[in-house]
């Protein structure tokens, strides 16, 4: 049985997700979420019948915060944390990692994110692209997925597969639409990762932001659309060499206007801004035009 938890990140349902499977050798977790939403991932992990200390495996589908945050928690209580292998290092040493988000967030840091500490490297395990691991009856599959992040992997377990951000952002299983941070936004991985998703064909995606969704190529068809369709607007803005606070307000009202049209309302949409603000994706967008005109 897998247990959708949400965490109820900036006080809004909807948003974040930590997903708890059942297994006969105890609980297994995929994603943790921020440091800042524990409590929440705790209350949702007891009214399971579990209990935080319970889970022993965290699987992570990359290192960003609002993904594997929390995960040097459930490390110090002796859990084993699998991720890409070009993760591993931030997680063994998450200082770089969280200097850079503190320059970003600033005094809301803390709020927003909490803590982050050093997990020991022995309780890391660096999934290879299709390796497999066996924990009581589950058998948990590992996907690179490249594209949003390098470090990026989907997991498939039985029906399931949980896609951190490779398969979008959907709330209320609304439209579909790609998160784009720096430094990572590569679209010819990305497009690779998509097809990838097609030939596994999962009944399901679970979506970190937010929940499960039917499989179907149209939902990958629409998000590789979105992706171009936003990454194509950027483009004429670096060329310009415009700044991310002046492209900013312009992409919110084109996304806004984009997703009006899809008929999300107010209350979806703050939730869409916050799974995946918008300057972050104005910012990760820039950078990949920036390496593709430098390559």
């Amino acid at each position: 049985m897998v247990h959708v938890i949400d965490l109820n990140f900036q006080g809004l349902s909807q948003n974040i997700a930590a997903f708890l499977i059942e297994t006969d050798e105890g609980p297994i977790l995929v994603e943790t979420g921020p440091h800042s939403t524990l409590p929440m991932l705790k209350k949702g992990v007891e009214l399971a019948g579990y209990q935080l200390e319970d889970i022993q495996h965290v699987f992570l589908t990359h290192i960003h915060l609002d993904h594997a945050g929390a995960a040097w928690w459930f490390a110090r209580n002796g859990a084993m944390i699998y991720v890409h292998p070009k993760g591993s290092k931030h997680l063994a040493q998450p200082e770089r990692l969280m200097e850079s988000a503190r320059r970003i967030y600033q005094d809301k840091m803390d709020e927003l994110w909490g803590e982050m500490h050093q997990i020991n490297p022995a309780q890391i395990v660096e999934a290879e692209h299709e390796a497999v691991y066996s924990i009581g009856q589950r058998s948990i599959k590992a996907w690179h997925t490249p594209g949003h992040a390098i470090h990026h992997i989907a997991w498939q377990i039985g029906p399931n597969l949980f896609t951190g951000d490779v398969a979008g952002v959907s709330i209320n299983q609304g439209v579909v639409i790609p998160p784009c941070p720096p430094p990572d936004i590569n679209i010819e991985d990305w497009e690779a990762s998509l097809d990838l998703l097609k030939e596994i064909k999962p009944e399901r995606f679970c979506l970190t932001h937010f929940g499960p969704v039917a499989y179907s190529e149209q939902h990958l068809d629409n998000l590789k659309s979105r992706l171009h369709q936003w990454a194509n607007w950027i483009k004429p803005f670096q060329e310009q060499e415009k700044s991310v606070a002046e492209i900013t307000p312009l992409f919110q009202e084109m996304v806004k206007k984009d997703l009006e049209a899809s008929g999300v309302n107010s209350e979806d949409m703050a939730k869409y801004e916050a799974a995946n603000p918008s300057w972050m994706s104005v910012a990760g967008l820039l950078r990949y035009w920036k390496k593709k005109e430098q390559a």
